[in-house]
């Protein structure tokens, strides 16, 4: 009889980009993988490997105590319909409610913390309820994952978990799906990508700011944009792209193109766990420009592979591009093969799938 995994997630897109390895030798060590996740676009993808698809809406950026304990009325009914033998948690939601369904119900439960996440990164009543119930759903976790030691060191100073941990590379980076590519030939314009959800909080503002000033100075710099709204941006991006600031290209389902396009990739987040489209823009070979934050100072060395600017702040951000159009064209190519060397080194997608199946055997054989 197959043993049983259920994964707990939030999202369709970061299950299947960042982590369709791990389902993938979970399922050719004849685990039954269940996943459970509100449908979307690359669920039929993820069927395709294998896994056994359980439909669990959810709302990922609300705070409606009545919406969240349905939710965890769903995973306690998911769990005793199938009876997994262990569970896997991604982001804050399915790590709390998750986290106490599979308590109930006594599973054992491997949490990631794939970042802090807006609410607790803002101080105020709802950090505090929210780390609250973040203690509740993870305390009976057998290992609590971690993509930054800031991350981890912010939850162990909190109390908010007191078992074990370990730190990860990120989520890491398939080395052959992403691999070294050609460096745009010096004739061409400068360009710049920005790869994530068009919100607030990865810096939107700033980027836009920070584009408006360097096309003043270098009007033939482009400014490629990717990625879905999380907010109502819709007006502000017509009008930027209408008076040629950027050149939004919506949601892509594959990156790769964009990367091989670009001379670097840009990233003004206010917070995260470890910025995936960082390394896999330097696994590609492009320099690194990022918020000199926890999750994507990592990703880069500075002056060698990348460089860092002050969070929030448009000025800095424009200063760094600016240094980085002046650069001489070889040392800008130089920048991105030692940021592949350092993905190569540190940030091999393996490291996380062998962490996760040695978790899980330890799991079984204590079974």
């Amino acid at each position: 009889m197959k043993r049983k995994i259920l994964i707990l997630a939030n999202s369709d897109v970061g299950l299947y980009k960042f982590r369709k390895e791990l389902l993938q030798e979970l399922l050719n060590q004849e685990y039954e993988v269940y996943i459970s996740l509100p449908y979307g676009e690359f669920v039929d993808d993820m069927t395709k490997l294998g896994c056994i698809f359980i439909d669990t809406p959810m709302q990922r950026r609300g705070t409606n105590p009545i919406q969240d304990f349905s939710l965890f009325r769903r995973y306690n009914k998911i769990l005793k319909q199938i009876k997994p033998d262990v569970a896997l948690s991604y982001t804050v939601k399915p790590n709390i409610y998750g986290g106490l369904a599979c308590a109930s119900k006594k599973v054992p439960c491997l949490a990631n913390v794939t970042g802090l996440g807006t609410t607790i990164e803002n101080e105020g009543l709802m950090q505090k309820l929210v780390l609250k119930l973040y203690h509740m759903g993870i305390k009976n976790a057998r290992c609590v994952f971690f993509q930054n030691s800031s991350n981890e060191k912010f939850f162990r100073d909190k109390k908010i978990v007191t078992g074990k941990t370990e730190l990860l590379p990120g989520s890491g980076v398939n080395l052959d799906n992403f691999e070294m590519t050609e460096y745009p030939e010096n004739k061409e314009a400068v360009r710049f990508l920005f790869i994530g959800r068009i919100m607030r909080d990865k810096g939107v503002n700033e980027l836009f700011e920070a584009a408006a000033a360097v096309k003043q100075k270098y009007t033939d710099a482009v400014f490629d944009v990717l990625g879905d709204y999380d907010e109502d941006y819709s007006e502000q991006v017509d009008r930027l792209s209408q008076e040629g600031v950027i050149c939004y290209h919506g949601q892509q389902k594959d990156v790769r193109p964009f990367i091989k396009n670009c001379f670097a990739v840009v990233l003004p987040s206010y917070h995260e766990g470890m910025a995936n489209v960082l390394l896999e823009g330097a696994a590609s070979g492009r320099p690194v420009i990022a918020s000199d934050i926890p999750g994507c100072r990592e990703t880069f060395e500075e002056g060698v592979s990348g460089f860092g600017f002050a969070p929030k702040n448009s000025s800095d951000l424009a200063d760094k591009l600016i240094k980085f159009i002046e650069l001489p064209y070889d040392e800008k190519k130089r920048m991105g093969a030692n940021g592949r060397r350092l993905v190569e080194n540190k940030f091999d997608r393996n490291i996380i799938v062998d962490k996760y199946i040695n978790e899980i055997k330890k799991i079984l054989e204590e079974k």
